[in-house]
């Protein structure tokens, strides 16, 4: 997660509905965080993110902690904390937690993190949540290895992110990852795909569990 892992990684998308033309991204976001935090809370982007229907494909319990890795303004991570037990905002920008501890519910923790390392604590995790950050990460592999240690047996790894082609929102294809290099990456660092769902309309959206 190169810039800041948060604020660039999790749902690290030119979050604008700009015209079809590539939207220049995140990748040169805001000078301010707080000009960046209202670019990734803007409502146009709940059209085409669907966070409703995410949480709702996800089936949480209540009772779940789920570990939202580049939450950034902690778009997904306040709305996970009214469905789960515990939720950890995990990001490198402080200033983007600063924001997101306003007003946070009680059970939402940020996590101030680096980009080579969550700094999640082991076997912490029900759910481990990406929304379009792993195409900021640079060693995936070593990345993905903290990230199996952080679930609990049983535990899921969701992974939302943008498809490998022009779209009016993200950055451009030379930064994103194939949907099937994601999924071959994930095997080879020892996870199975349980899980996918494709009413995304920009994005796919996988989810994973450890392999036995």
């Amino acid at each position: 997660m190169k810039r800041t892992l948060l604020s660039v990684i999790l749902c690290a998308a030119s979050w604008t509905l700009a015209a079809p033309a590539q939207t220049e991204h995140q990748h040169h976001p805001p000078q301010s965080a707080a000009e960046y935090a209202q670019v990734l809370e803007d409502p146009a982007r709940d059209a085409w993110q669907k966070p409703h229907e995410v949480l709702e494909a996800l089936h949480l319990k209540g009772t779940e902690t789920i570990a939202d890795i580049g939450a950034g303004s902690c778009y997904f991570a306040r709305r996970f904390a009214h469905h789960a037990a515990q939720v950890y905002a995990v990001d490198i920008d402080a200033r983007l937690l600063e924001i997101c501890r306003k007003d946070a519910p009680a059970n939402l923790k940020t996590v101030l993190s680096v980009p080579d390392d969550p700094k999640l604590a082991d076997g912490g995790a029900d759910i481990v949540f990406f929304c379009d950050v792993l195409h900021h990460i640079a060693n995936h592999s070593a990345y993905l290895e903290k990230v199996r240690r952080a679930l609990k047996d049983g535990g899921r790894v969701v992974v939302i992110d943008f498809h490998k082609r022009p779209l009016p929102v993200g950055p451009g294809p030379e930064m994103k990852i194939a949907r099937e290099t994601m999924v071959e990456e994930f095997k080879q660092a020892g996870f199975q795909r349980v899980e996918e769902y494709e009413f995304l309309p920009y994005q796919y959206f996988l989810v994973f569990t450890r392999t036995p």
